[in-house]
């Protein structure tokens, strides 16, 4: 089992092209922890940001009336990746995990694959 902050330091290591990682409650919109980003992403301001878009995806499945979870979300910007991965089990429930990637260096792919596997030794 890993911890949030070792989670987060899993994640910037083992994925390519992170540029930073954070464990958020969309209940709140508090990052409960951040690793990595800068002067050019303010992970906080993120973290707020994408429960904003956690809560408007969940709310529309509710109105279709779909017996769907959401499993990750992608947002694709020019040079960056933004992948929300919401946790489940385990007191993970209204937590998402938010990583953002270099596009140029990452494999979407392999990101996704590496969040997942993180989510489930996550112990919250």
């Amino acid at each position: 089992m890993l911890s949030v902050e070792t989670g987060l330091k899993e994640a910037m290591a083992s994925i390519e092209g992170s540029v930073g990682a954070a464990l958020v409650d969309y209940t709140s919109g508090m990052a409960l922890g951040t690793l990595g980003g800068g002067k050019d992403l303010d992970l906080a301001v993120a973290a707020a940001g994408n429960t904003d878009v956690i809560r408007a995806k969940v709310r529309a499945i509710e109105l279709l009336g779909l017996n769907e979870e959401i499993e990750d979300v992608l947002i694709t910007l020019g040079s960056q990746y933004h992948l929300i991965r919401l946790l489940r089990g385990r007191g993970g429930n209204g937590l998402f995990l938010y990583l953002v990637l270099d596009k140029g260096r990452a494999n979407l792919a392999m990101a996704r694959h590496q969040l997942k596997r993180i989510e489930a030794e996550l112990e919250v």
